[in-house]
């Protein structure tokens, strides 16, 4: 039996068109992924501010060893000398107050 060549073409031609098909709803299906807003970063409290901004250059400091005063003085001058944002900087200073000697 010999092959016949109208037949084929149309089954090549069905196989490339349902081909593109799938094709196609991939590229949709990435162009809608992609769409999505990523997560919002985590806020980190700040405890955690403390631990990555300070302990980098020196000793952990507990926010028992100096009283709200002090740690108020402290954050002006580290805030400068560490480039800290000034909202990552409220929240490090919020937390060793609410923990400092008083």
């Amino acid at each position: 039996m010999k092959p016949n060549s109208k037949h084929s073409r149309r089954l090549i031609r069905a196989a490339v068109a349902v081909l593109a098909l799938v094709a196609l709803g991939g590229l949709i299906a990435v162009a809608q992924a992609d769409d999505t807003k990523p997560a919002a970063p985590k806020k980190l409290t700040g405890a955690e501010l403390y631990a990555v901004n300070c302990n980098r250059c020196h000793p952990e400091r507990y926010p028992t060893e100096f009283n709200s005063a002090q740690w108020q003085t402290i954050m002006i001058h580290m805030r400068v000398r560490a480039n800290l944002p000034a909202k990552q900087a409220k929240e490090i200073l919020k937390y060793m107050k609410e923990e400092a000697g008083n």
